[in-house]
């Protein structure tokens, strides 16, 4: 999601890294390249379970690994280096309502806003008025974090955390724009999806660097040990597993994705249409005039037992 707290001049080249650590927690890392003229912050809404507080999120300090992303890439052939512009958002209105804990995570500031109308908690600075997010129902009961951008333009190391998820069965990206204060119902995409789900491992077919048919990602050439750190990433990625990768490119439906880990795409099921191409063009002819005959004899048929005739003995 790219979603700042005061105007930005360009966003561009995001990548999403998302994994369940455990049965119900979620990991998120966050990258993206920004230009801000102004003090600015990032704020990412996030599905926590019913109640949860400003101790519900753990942040990981990714400074010591600002590569992650690239070696995440190694893991796949090719990958199209796209960017693109981002509309402006407008200032957040001020509020006086006392402040919400921070934390130093590397180069950022950071905050959990437990609910929405706990931003009026937040420095304005680096704050969205809970009006903006009243536009998104679905955001009524999320929490929020929100990182403080120490540099005014760049690409910061990656910004990670862990939260417990409310949907347990869908691993969660967020990817809503909201620029300039409002909800539009496309926009513009730039973003690199990466995820590590088991149940994709399981379905998925040997590696081509396309789209899987069963998954619809594009699955690694090889487990993430062979390219990434696993050191470095701290317990957010798992070396034994693959990585699978999806770009989110041009003028798109404006809304969160939801990978689910048990409903997966049906792939077609082709076996009639092999069986019939083993007899060729001209027999598949055949079968077909055939086929029509027998059908309109049924009919003939039927259309003589209803008359009160039929075969003559």
């Amino acid at each position: 999601m790219c979603c700042f707290a005061q105007p930005v001049q360009f966003v561009g080249n995001t990548q999403i890294f998302a994994r369940f650590v455990s049965e119900k927690r979620q990991a998120i890392v966050y990258e993206m390249q920004y230009e801000s003229a102004v003090d600015n912050a990032m704020i990412l809404p996030i599905p926590t379970v019913a109640g949860a507080g400003e101790k519900s999120v753990r942040f990981v300090d990714f400074s010591g690994y600002p590569q992650f992303f690239r070696d995440l890439n190694r893991a796949f052939p090719v990958r199209n280096e796209f960017s693109t512009t981002s509309r402006a958002m407008l200032p957040a209105p001020t509020s006086a309502a006392p402040k919400l804990a921070v934390q130093e995570v590397g180069s950022f500031v950071a905050s959990v806003v437990p609910q929405v109308e706990d931003f009026r908690r937040l420095d304005p600075q680096f704050s969205i008025s809970p009006e903006t997010w009243g536009k998104i129902p679905i955001y009524s009961d999320y929490s929020f974090v929100v990182f403080q951008l120490k540099s005014r333009s760049g690409r910061p190391h990656p910004m990670a955390f862990e939260f417990d998820s409310r949907h347990g069965e869908e691993l969660f990206f967020p990817t809503v724009h909201i620029h300039d204060g409002e909800v539009h119902e496309l926009e513009e995409f730039d973003h690199t999806l990466y995820c590590q789900l088991p149940e994709f491992d399981a379905r998925c077919g040997r590696y081509t660097g396309k789209s899987d048919g069963a998954t619809r990602w594009v699955r690694s050439e090889k487990s993430a040990g062979h390219t990434v750190k696993e050191s470095l990433a701290k317990g957010l990625v798992d070396a034994g597993k693959l990585l699978h990768r999806k770009n989110l490119i041009g003028n798109l439906e404006n809304r969160d994705v939801f990978v689910s880990r048990t409903k997966l795409p049906i792939q077609q099921d082709r076996s009639s249409w092999q069986f019939l191409r083993s007899f060729g063009g001209g027999s598949l002819a055949l079968l077909g005039t055939s086929w029509l005959i027998h059908r309109r004899m049924k009919r003939m048929r039927s259309t003589d037992s209803r008359n009160g005739s039929g075969p003559v003995n």
